[in-house]
């Protein structure tokens, strides 16, 4: 099992906490989704599930790798991606901890949709199950983290209806589920609503 492992070329600038005031929303969906076991931790202790908000064009906060296991988060538990390449298979972060191990897929879709200001992704097997092949479903073959997967994740923005239904299943990675919207309300309601659908 891969789970968690950074799979990008991840140039971290550490520095100090300097995101504060965008956490208090973050967190309490982060808190939700936590509460659900939509976020959390394979009993290995390998963590799972990830949320961001952008800030600008090409700038986003995210939460750190490794921090999926964790039950509440605070200022050192999220970090700042600032640039990133797919071809190169890089990112570069600024913050305390390193960027997750899905920044680049969430890097994707912020380049495909202008209008989307938060990403959510989760694991849940039932949901997976469900809607895999029924939602856009990025290709069976591909892994997370990769630029393939972001390859991937443009060609369901050109090929399906995935911006209008704002979530998609991660066919190659297993459980794994991606929501996103205009923020993390909307974002978060997409999801809520196939969660409870169940």
């Amino acid at each position: 099992m891969d789970e968690g492992y950074i799979k990008f070329n991840c140039e971290w600038i550490k520095d100090k906490p300097r995101l504060t005031n965008k956490l208090v929303e973050i967190n309490k969906w982060r808190d939700k989704l936590y509460t659900l076991g939509l976020i959390g931790a394979y009993d290995n202790g390998i963590g799972f599930g990830n949320i961001s908000i952008r800030l600008k064009k090409n700038t986003f906060i995210i939460t750190g790798s490794a921090t999926g296991n964790l039950h509440t988060l605070n200022e050192n538990h999220y970090v700042l991606v600032n640039k990133y390449d797919f071809a190169k298979n890089s990112l570069t972060c600024k913050g305390p901890i390193k960027a997750s191990s899905e920044s680049l897929s969430h890097a994707a879709i912020y380049g495909c949709s202008s209008d989307t200001n938060a990403v959510l992704h989760i694991h849940n097997i039932n949901m997976w199950e469900k809607f895999i092949d029924k939602l856009a479903t990025t290709n069976k073959d591909i892994s997370y983290g990769t630029p393939a997967m972001a390859k991937e994740i443009k060609r369901l923005f050109i090929e399906s209806g995935v911006n209008n239904e704002k979530m998609f299943v991660m066919g190659g990675h297993k459980e794994g589920i991606i929501s996103f919207g205009k923020n993390l309300e909307e974002a978060g309601n997409i999801l809520l609503s196939k969660f409870r659908a169940l």
